[in-house]
């Protein structure tokens, strides 16, 4: 055998080459679109689990508090600080003074979902604003400042 024959032998031709670019296209075509619903169903994961934080902190603190919800106006101090059976927020622990309830949550969650005006906030405002990624009512109840921003089955992500 002579040493031109074997170098072409060794070579891949153009059709091996072509076959391969067209499997790892139809590969790439395929995995794509589940990683990109992947991450949305991350978001939407992730949503879920800040509203069930949410309610738990608010439920602790209705409960420490003889039956009164956070202020509207002072709802993040009071739930990621110490405070008293009145709701007086103090920067430390203080068993002298009665200051022993809380913190509820560590911080406030940032907005993992809707739109980009909302997306990432950790505002709180009693009614909606563009900026704000929380609403709160005052009574307990907390939603996400979504609009009609929806999940990927179509639910509003307002109704989580």
């Amino acid at each position: 055998m002579n040493r031109a024959s074997k170098k072409k032998q060794d070579a891949f031709s153009l059709i091996e080459l072509v076959i391969v670019v067209v499997i790892i296209g139809i590969i790439a075509a395929i995995a794509i679109p589940k990683m990109s619903k992947g991450s949305a169903g991350a978001a939407e994961s992730a949503l879920a689990g800040d509203m069930n934080l949410w309610r738990q902190a608010m439920d602790m603190y209705q409960t420490e508090h003889g039956g009164v919800y956070p202020d509207v106006t002072n709802v993040v101090n009071q739930l990621t600080q110490y405070t008293n059976s009145d709701g007086t927020v103090q920067g430390a622990k203080n068993a002298a003074n009665g200051v022993v309830y809380g913190p509820y949550m560590r911080a406030i969650p940032p907005l993992p979902v809707g739109p980009a005006t909302v997306k990432g906030s950790t505002a709180i405002l009693g009614t909606a604003a563009t900026n704000n990624g929380w609403i709160y009512d005052g009574n307990g109840n907390i939603t996400p400042n979504t609009g009609s921003s929806t999940d990927s089955s179509g639910k509003l992500f307002n109704t989580y």
